[in-house]
């Protein structure tokens, strides 16, 4: 299991679209991993839909720790990371 703590960037914190992101981009190129989110409160949850993350109730500034298991876990927590990092721009400019 590889674990990383991320920053939250989006001036929006996690809503819908973020979320809509992180959990497509889950499905699509890490399908064969688990990946989970703790919050700095404790609250913990397996990334598995939208209203789980956005439960999260991460906003801008929010710190929390992703966890993921599976086959390639250095490529996936990266890269999960990275987006609840991203600051999204919607519409994109």
């Amino acid at each position: 299991m590889k674990e990383r703590v991320f920053t939250v960037r989006n001036k929006a914190g996690i809503h819908c679209r973020p979320s809509s992101v992180i959990l497509n981009t889950i499905n699509k190129e890490f399908p064969y991993h688990h990946f989970w989110v703790e919050t700095s409160d404790g609250q913990e949850t397996e990334l598995n839909s939208i209203l789980t993350l956005i439960s999260l109730g991460l906003t801008v500034g929010s710190k929390a720790v992703l966890r993921v298991e599976g086959p390639d876990e250095d490529a996936a927590v990266n890269r999960i990371g990275d987006l609840f990092e991203h600051e999204f721009d919607f519409p994109p400019r």
